[in-house]
């Protein structure tokens, strides 16, 4: 990974205006923000941007209003939650360019804090329109941008203004490159990788990539089944790709030219009826998986074979669950991965990066969220990085 600017090589931004890319696309219930994490992340680099005397300006998209104002889709829907995170009045001006900004700049003191309105609203910004690029930069002095999340979007305020103001990248945005660049940019070898979730197809790109860059590949969730009917496994009523078999023996093979061992589960956590603890439920060898039959989890034992294969690791890259977790009892094998994966990460021998949505969300429910060294809440851009595909705002950030 190239070098980048960060907050460190600010000069003086007392007086100045910083227009300040972030994630505030917050998840919504009956009017009210039901979780500000995205907000609290941001919070480092908006108080320390406001203490130095900047005049703060939030740039942030909400929800997919495809350029079209849309009173459900206004940012002022999210101003509460930020003002209660940053502890303090924030304005909301509710346009991203012109006179209204300017003005609202006028109002604001040093340190203030301003929350643009939705950068969706204008057709131009998902196209990158450089007549709107210019009319954002016009009230602006710096361009700092803490939203790795849509870091993977070259749109108007995320990659355009990158290129026609001093550009920075904030604190968030600085650790979730920092963690990339420990887990697959430059890592400490050997490398594992644990891809799970439901289908191949949603994560063809990023086993064909992992397969070249790490030393061991273990696959779990509903798409180790086509790996396993590749092999000739009999996966009874399992959910399985079965036309994406070739594709999965090509990876296998492209694994074992690159020295890539590949782990599927030999044991497996069977029922008949999806549904939380069944009495058909019972733990099986992978060959003796009835035709009526499902596989939803891995089993015990090999669970504790990927674990023996960690403790021999020094880096962890992480995405998706290892079975259906969010039903009790097939929540198991990720649980029992995440907590050996985040005792080794808590006695200095594993660094262990984990993102995508359902990732964090497993990793929470197993009580070790807290315990990796980085977990990215980021799902595309997360996943575009695992691809080894460059990304358009981290691109636009290099020095």
């Amino acid at each position: 990974m190239a070098n980048f600017r960060k907050l460190d090589d600010l000069g003086d931004v007392k007086g100045k205006v910083v227009l300040l890319r972030v994630d505030l696309n917050l998840p919504m219930q009956d009017g009210a923000v039901t979780d500000d994490t995205r907000v609290r992340a941001a919070a480092p680099t908006i108080k320390e941007l406001s203490l130095k005397g900047a005049k703060v300006l939030l740039l942030a998209h909400f929800g997919r209003p495809k350029g079209q104002r849309t009173s459900d889709q206004s940012l002022s829907l999210v101003l509460g939650a930020v003002e209660k995170v940053l502890e303090r009045e924030v304005m909301f001006v509710p346009e991203i360019a012109g006179d209204i900004v300017k003005q609202a700049i006028g109002i604001l003191g040093e340190g203030d804090v301003a929350l643009l309105e939705n950068t969706r609203f204008w057709p131009g910004e998902e196209k990158n329109d450089p007549e709107l690029v210019k009319a954002i930069a016009a009230n602006g002095d710096i361009y700092v941008n803490d939203a790795f999340s849509a870091a993977h979007r070259a749109h108007a305020s995320t990659e355009g203004l990158a290129h026609v103001l001093p550009a920075y990248a904030g604190r968030s945005m600085q650790a979730e490159l920092e963690a990339l660049e420990k887990a697959l940019g430059n890592p400490v070898k050997p490398v594992a990788a644990v891809v799970g979730g439901a289908k191949v197809s949603s994560k063809l790109d990023v086993l064909k990539h992992l397969v070249t860059q790490v030393d061991h590949l273990v696959i779990g969730g509903g798409m180790a089944n086509t790996f396993l009917a590749a092999r000739g496994v009999d996966v009874g009523k399992s959910l399985c790709e079965h036309d994406l078999t070739g594709t999965a023996e090509e990876i296998m093979d492209a694994a074992d030219a690159s020295g890539c061992t590949i782990h599927l589960p030999y044991e497996v956590v069977v029922s008949k009826e999806f549904a939380a603890n069944p009495p058909s439920l019972r733990t099986t060898n992978v060959h003796e998986v009835a035709a009526d039959e499902m596989i939803l989890d891995v089993g015990p034992t090999a669970v504790e074979a990927v674990g023996d294969a960690l403790k021999t690791c020094k880096t962890l890259v992480w995405n998706g669950p290892m079975g259906a977790f969010e039903t009790v009892p097939f929540d198991a094998a990720t649980v029992a991965l995440a907590k050996i994966a985040a005792a080794l990460t808590k006695e200095g021998s594993l660094v262990s990066v984990a993102g995508g949505g359902d990732t964090v969300a497993a990793l929470h429910h197993a009580g070790v969220a807290n315990d990796f060294s980085y977990i990215s809440t980021a799902g595309g851009a997360f996943l575009e990085w695992m691809e080894g595909r460059e990304l358009p705002g981290v691109k636009a950030l290099e020095i």
